[in-house]
């Protein structure tokens, strides 16, 4: 059964939160000026979820943002354990705090999340990084305005990196960067325990969270004008086992899709194993849900998944992958990749070329293998070259790179309905937004677009993006 943070819990953080709002005022009042916190976040949606918890926690406290830490009086960084270039980001960024810090020694550090959550990555800051004040893992997220209170009043680091399978805390403040579209948890850690991945570590056990509650927070979103509602989980078809409400995602979908406002319904993550033909009927049916599929394969090669205890065969995979064509014709697929296994060979990885080859993903999210300590597969003995990774990993792109690039040449032509996201990362003189099927849109137009839906005539086609014309 799923534990809940409980009420007079969530009472004592909120009076934490009001003792730093008074303690803010009173700055303010002194100096002339608020107190500033600047958050960063390394990793997945479901991290860069969590800060916008850690972000509305900040604000009921009284705390104003900055986007340059140098400025801040409270700086957090929210930390991704899934591949170490993450962790060995945040380490030099922890450097460059130091020099910081000695000019201003008022200034608060923290560091949460996946990462820490390890006690041999916190051991080491501790050892390494004196001048960090704070380190909270996953499981003490909602803690925050106790710890941040007593990192202000207390010398030495505080520390709560509780090790458990985690609960969940409702009605903890949001603050969303876009007003237009959320974020939604419906379900939090992992049971699946792949030999190469440390997030059932420090994510914890499956817990679902109540329908009613999701739901609840969908309707206020709408209220406030959110229109596109992403469903998120580390592996959402698992949604509702440990639930005694006999609701499960297929059902979940349902639910969101009869509600008014809703327009547009996402989800990530789905773990091949456990995606269902109800699943796939839902998709088929609900009209809000969006024409688009993360399903990651990982490996090509039978011996490789086997070796990643990832509970399926390539054919169980291709065959869902037909299923999932022929029932949503149109579909776009994207799928994430690892190249460099242990014990991956070359007939290994011309395997997974062979699934790329097949299914013909619209895009890929690929990764080199990261050992990760803790995790079964870091024991195996590498079988490949790094060389050889490296140019297995070219040969990757090279192969998806073609197919991504047939696949948006199809859009050519086409009139799509966008939602505007505001100013292109690549050009600011354009606009960018997204397709139904998640394609890049970029488009010359008026900011004030920005949250509404337009149409688009796509008139070229890049790798990754796709070009187009107001409508």
């Amino acid at each position: 059964m799923t534990k809940i943070i409980s009420e007079e819990e969530l009472s004592r953080q909120r009076a934490f939160s009001a003792k730093l709002r008074e303690a803010n005022a009173h700055f303010a009042a002194e100096y002339g000026r608020e107190r500033l916190a600047h958050t960063e976040t390394y990793g997945c949606q479901q991290n860069e979820n969590d800060t916008e918890r850690i972000r509305g926690m900040l604000k009921e406290a009284g705390f104003k943002f900055t986007e340059d830490a140098e400025k801040a009086d409270v700086v957090i960084y929210n930390t991704c354990a899934v591949r170490e270039n993450a962790e060995q980001k945040v380490f030099g960024r922890l450097g460059i705090l130091k020099n910081i810090k000695e000019r201003r020694r008022n200034m608060i550090i923290g560091i949460c999340g996946c990462m820490v959550q390890q006690e041999h990555i916190t051991e080491k800051i501790k050892a390494v990084h004196d001048h960090v004040d704070l380190i909270f893992g996953t499981h003490a997220l909602y803690k925050l305005p106790e710890l941040l209170y007593n990192a202000m009043h207390e010398k030495g680091v505080v520390v709560d990196i509780t090790q458990s399978d985690g609960a969940i805390a409702e009605d903890i403040p949001v603050l969303r960067e876009t007003p237009w579209k959320a974020w939604v948890s419906v379900m939090y850690g992992c049971n699946n325990f792949c030999s190469y991945c440390i997030v059932p570590y420090v994510r914890g056990r499956e817990r679902s969270r109540k329908s009613a509650d999701i739901l609840n927070e969908i309707k206020e979103l709408v209220k406030n004008g959110c229109t596109e509602i992403s469903l998120l989980g580390q592996n959402v078809n698992s949604y509702g086992k440990d639930l005694d409400e006999g609701i499960d995602f297929a059902d979940l979908i349902r639910m969101v899709n009869d509600i008014d406002g809703v327009e547009r319904i996402r989800f990530m993550t789905s773990h091949p194993k456990d995606l269902s033909d109800k699943l796939i009927t839902a998709m088929k049916e609900c009209d809000k849900v969006c024409k688009q599929l993360h399903l990651p394969v990982q490996a090509g090669s039978n011996r490789i998944l086997k070796e990643m205890n990832r509970k399926y065969t390539r054919e169980e995979y291709l065959e869902k992958i037909e299923k999932i064509k022929r029932e949503i014709p149109g579909i776009a697929l994207s799928t994430d990749i690892i190249v460099g296994f242990p014990t991956e060979t070359n007939e290994d990885f011309e395997d997974t070329l062979d699934i790329l080859r097949r299914v013909e993903y619209d895009n890929i999210f690929s990764f080199i293998y990261s050992r990760r300590e803790g995790t079964p597969a870091a024991k195996l003995d590498f079988v490949l070259t790094d060389e050889e990774i490296h140019k297995n990993f070219n040969r990757l792109l090279e192969v998806q790179n073609e197919i991504s690039k047939r696949k948006n040449e199809a859009y050519v032509g086409r009139t799509e309905r966008i939602l505007v996201d505001g100013a292109s990362k690549t050009d600011k003189t354009m606009l960018s937004g997204r397709t139904d099927s998640s394609k890049i849109v970029n488009f010359k137009g008026d900011e004030s677009l920005t949250g509404k839906y337009v149409d688009v005539k796509i008139t070229e086609a890049r790798t990754w993006s796709l070009n187009g014309e107001l409508i």
